[in-house]
């Protein structure tokens, strides 16, 4: 398979026949991978342009990664620095795991696009700007000087200077509409010219847009010739003179049917998946709240399915329904990010004490309190571990990519029902909003999670009375029946007070009280997860690498993508990554102490490296980040690099 970024070859031309009929005299040239990053105000549809242009690239068959990057207001002043919203896209013709690290190709729609982005983008690489908006205004608004377009501090790169207002303007003048109606639709007309530079298909986008617009024709026919114009532009224009081709990553991918697929919405996929496969209605109690809202708008659409969605006027509400649709029979389950976490603490001890099943999905964000809403973090950890009054342990489990938020969580309803215990799910904003290319499974590929709901009787008292014990454990999981009310004789105390073990009664009693603890934790602690497996190339820990990287949830794709560099460089890394953070692997400790240097790169301040310190006493390298933006490669790979020198 090959390698995340490999060192960028040059584009080779391979002008055909067949091009030649299609783009005239221009070059066709090759080119194994490409990053594109389309930058703009909040207002310029800029995330509209990128997720047309991936899923274009993804109907090619080619490997994608995305990167949205948007404002937490909802419209900032229009033409500043805060107000950038930018998109990036990773596509190639082989297996890659990130956004990249640099653009080839930035898209300014204005002098805020190019300020904000303009320190990512490498010498050499292609820039185009929208001359129409580099007035002297707007150039002050953000602090230049003088218009970098004419002050030769662009002289480093390829600049193609494009009216792009005036040209959609132009486009549309047979249109009823305005010049500041029709400028609107400059961002499918840059669509348009990347799609002819990159050799992007254009049907599926002329659908979308009939699609969007369906209500008002006028409005799909407008973007549509201006997207047709961009393309147009492309092929006319002197200033473009070549073109260029990615071919599909057929090697990348093994056999099946693909689509391309956002976390929160492979995430939502996931969650009615589990509700079939368990056969139990789905029910989701949320509150609104960024970056996870998506997860409630998209099951809202599937009501075919069973599922049933509240939108609930708080945090604690909407967890407090959920897991009183648990107790009624259902597969509850609360979507939220940080600060509704907090919020919903008390009622998650609840669910420990009643032990139900419940899934708690946490899609984390920049923090404390509101933080940074838009952007990314992995500090969640520790509050979803420890965040709660009392011995109340939770299982997490924590998705490494966009796709594998589905069979994340299938694997968290999984443990929730076989366990009777609420299960954190931690995603974060990287996955949420990224997106990568999803196998999409046969059905026969889908676990088996049907439970078994108490019926009747399950303990025998010694005068020989039958009757139903609330508290009764399953021998090999601990579990507790799961007992549907109305149930003829199944009655039973709910609530937080302690109960007797078996009875379910209201105990106070200290010895039962510690030993109900011991219970609960020791059900966590015995939950079936899978032992860690390592790469490692020079053989099994301990034989092989003197350097252990491991990471968790989203850090995946930056690290698999370092370690890469270095191995095809000579060096001699060994790789694993935790999806299960509560409990751990059994093997964990053993793997951990099998290298000489544990490296684990965090989006936060080290959580869990401090709880693997403490539970395995081993010497970790806490690597941390948080900028509210994903690790780069070629930075992890540095880090990686100085780490392995101090192992040898």
């Amino acid at each position: 398979m090959a390698g995340e970024e490999p060192p960028r070859r040059r584009a080779t031309a391979v002008t055909t026949e067949v091009d030649q009929a299609h783009l005239g005299s221009k070059d066709v040239r090759r080119l194994d991978r490409v990053i594109i990053r389309f930058a703009g105000d909040s207002g310029d549809g800029m995330q509209l342009t990128g997720d047309r242009f991936t899923s274009e690239t993804a109907s090619l068959g080619n490997d994608l990664s995305t990167l949205p990057n948007f404002p937490a207001e909802i419209r900032a002043p229009a033409g500043t620095l805060p107000g950038v919203s930018s998109f990036q896209v990773h596509f190639a013709d082989h297996d890659i795991l990130t956004p990249g690290d640099a653009p080839d190709v930035l898209v300014a729609m204005n002098p805020a696009a190019l300020k904000a982005n303009l320190a990512d983008v490498p010498r050499g690489a292609e820039i185009i700007v929208n001359t129409d908006e580099f007035t002297t205004r707007a150039l002050a608004k953000v602090g230049y000087d003088g218009n970098p377009l004419e002050n030769g501090s662009l002289d480093a790169y390829s600049v193609h200077r494009v009216p792009l207002t005036t040209l959609t303007v132009e486009a549309l003048k047979g249109f009823d509409l305005t010049r500041k109606e029709a400028g609107r639709s400059k961002n499918m007309f840059a669509l348009g010219l990347l799609s002819w530079m990159y050799h992007r298909p254009t049907a599926n986008t002329e659908r979308f847009l009939r699609s969007k617009f369906a209500k008002r024709p006028e409005l799909a026919e407008a973007n549509i010739t201006a997207f047709r114009a961009g393309w147009n532009f492309g092929e006319t224009t002197e200033d473009f003179a070549v073109s260029y081709e990615v071919a599909p990553a057929a090697s990348a991918f093994p056999a099946g049917t693909y689509r391309n697929i956002s976390g929160n919405l492979a995430l939502a996929y996931g969650l009615i998946a589990a509700s079939q496969c368990a056969d139990l209605p789905l029910f989701l109690g949320s509150y609104p709240i960024t970056p996870a809202s998506d997860v409630l708008h998209e099951l809202s659409r599937h009501k075919n399915f069973g599922v049933r969605t509240f939108q609930a006027e708080d945090e604690i509400a909407g967890i407090g329904a959920a897991l009183g649709a648990a107790f009624g029979g259902a597969l509850g389950v609360t979507t939220t990010s940080g600060p509704g976490v907090a919020l919903k603490s008390e009622t998650i001890g609840l669910a420990v004490s009643l032990e139900l099943p419940l899934l708690i999905v946490d899609i984390q964000r920049g923090g404390p309190s509101t933080g940074l809403p838009t952007k990314t973090e992995q500090a969640d950890l520790l509050q979803a571990m420890y965040g709660r009054n009392g011995e109340a342990p939770v299982p997490i489990v924590a998705p490494a990519t966009p796709a594998e938020c589905f069979t994340a969580a299938i694997d968290a309803a999984r443990i929730a029902l076989a366990y009777r215990t609420p299960v954190f799910l931690l995603s974060d904003g990287y996955l949420a909003n990224g997106s990568e290319p999803w196998r999409v499974p046969e059905t026969g590929e889908l676990p088996d999670l049907r439970v078994r709901f108490a019926t009747g009787p399950n303990h025998t008292l010694p005068d020989g009375t039958e009757v139903f014990w609330p508290y009764k454990r399953d021998e090999a999981t601990l579990a507790r029946p799961w007992a549907v009310p109305g149930t003829p004789g199944l009655e039973h105390r709910i609530g937080g007070i302690e109960k007797q073990d078996g009875t379910g009664n209201i105990s106070y009693d200290p010895a039962n009280h510690d030993h109900m603890v011991r219970t609960r934790q020791a059900k966590i602690d015995g939950i079936d997860v899978p032992d860690l497996v390592v790469d490692d190339p020079e053989g099994p820990p301990g034989e092989g690498a003197k350097l252990l990287v491991l990471g968790w949830g989203s850090t995946y794709g930056p690290i698999t993508a370092a370690v890469r560099r270095i191995r095809r460089a000579g060096g001699s890394v060994a790789q694993t990554h935790l999806r299960s953070l509560n409990p751990f692997p059994k093997n964990l400790g053993e793997v951990l102490r099998a290298y000489d240097r544990v490296v684990v790169p965090e989006m936060n301040l080290g959580q869990l490296a401090t709880l693997l310190r403490a539970k395995y006493l081993v010497d970790i390298r806490s690597l941390t980040q948080v900028t509210g933006l994903p690790f780069k490669a070629e930075q992890l790979a540095s880090a990686f690099e100085e780490a392995l020198d101090d192992a040898r």
